[in-house]
């Protein structure tokens, strides 16, 4: 009986196949309802006293040897099996292409455009200090900007935060270098504003900066547009006065839209008209603040949110947009 058992183990130990018919009775043979292995443990009754222990054993052991050989055989098959469907000589599946995002798109576009009339592209850190974010711009210290319900502040005494603008490249970019200056600063700003389909604490500036000998108001003008002609195809620009620390005098910027369909209707609010950005002359006071002669050197600055250009340019009306990395709204720009 016991010579028997070992018969069997050898049995087992030596099949192979790859073939699912041979492979299922195999099974049945050795671990189906009427099998082998179901016979030995029938006949365990019948064996002497003195034997029981070590027929057990072996039995044992062939189980064990017939259940690892059936899982060995299950995976040999399936191997097999994929090979056989598999065909090694098709075509790849294409790699999906990807697709810049629109707010790089279009910075790339506006950067180039400066890039052709000889600015040069500065940055900087995103934290900043109290100093190159607000004290160097001439924002006075009871200025609503500095405010903790409009400023991220990450420590205070001394004040250090998240920028607010890109301005502060400006400042740092000024303080190193001698004039004649001609820079560009694109980058992220905080603010501490509500999310909504218009506004979002987190946004893109783009920031422009002049200084040499002689330079005028008109200078910036003809800037200006130039950059509307270029980007919008639209030439037609008005200035209007308004305020900022940093500049004097300054102005809004607006584009000429038209009136040609409903959507411009809506977002011109009926006028035809789109402000794009601020502008003016560098104060005086700035100029001092980063040891330039003011009464040498002159300078204009003019600034842009990124996020509000793409809204014109590609009829977004939600600002969200452009943070949630939605698919859908992504692929729609992989022919850009």
């Amino acid at each position: 009986m016991l010579n028997k058992i070992d018969e069997l183990l050898n049995e087992v130990n030596q099949f192979h196949s790859v073939v699912k018919d041979e492979i299922e009775q195999f099974r049945i043979k050795y671990n189906g309802k009427k099998g082998i292995l179901n016979d030995l443990f029938e006949q365990f009754k019948s064996v002497p006293n003195d034997q029981k222990k070590e027929y057990g054993q072996k039995i044992n052991i062939l189980k064990q040897n017939i259940i690892a050989k059936l899982e060995e055989l299950k995976d040999s098959s399936s191997k097999e099996t994929t090979a056989e469907k598999e065909d090694l000589t098709r075509p790849a599946f294409p790699l999906e292409r990807g697709a810049r995002h629109p707010i790089s798109l279009v910075k790339n576009q506006i950067i180039d455009i400066f890039k052709s009339i000889g600015f040069a592209i500065s940055d900087g850190p995103e934290i900043e200090d109290d100093w190159h974010n607000f004290t160097a711009l001439n924002l006075p210290e009871y200025h609503p900007a500095r405010d903790m319900q409009d400023t991220f502040f990450i420590e205070t005494n001394p004040d250090v935060l998240l920028r607010t603008h890109t301005s502060s490249v400006q400042i740092r970019y000024m303080e190193q270098n001698e004039p004649p200056i001609r820079i560009l600063s694109p980058g992220r700003v905080f603010r501490n504003e509500a999310v909504s389909s218009r506004s979002h604490c987190i946004f893109h500036q783009i920031e422009g900066l002049y200084i040499d000998e002689n330079v005028s108001f008109a200078d910036l003008k003809q800037t200006i547009q130039f950059f509307t002609t270029e980007l919008f195809g639209k030439s037609k620009i008005r200035m209007r006065p308004s305020y900022f620390p940093f500049t004097e005098p300054s102005a809004e910027v607006d584009v000429y839209w038209g009136l040609n369909s409903e959507t411009d209707y809506r977002i011109t609010k009926g006028t035809g008209w789109l402000e794009i950005m601020g502008c003016g002359m560098v104060d005086p006071a700035v100029l001092k603040n980063v040891n330039i002669d003011p009464d040498k050197y002159s300078g204009y600055a003019f600034g842009m949110g990124i996020e509000r250009i793409v809204m014109l340019l590609y009829q977004m009306s939600d600002i969200r947009m452009f943070f949630e990395n939605d698919i859908r709204t992504l692929e729609q720009f992989k022919s850009l």
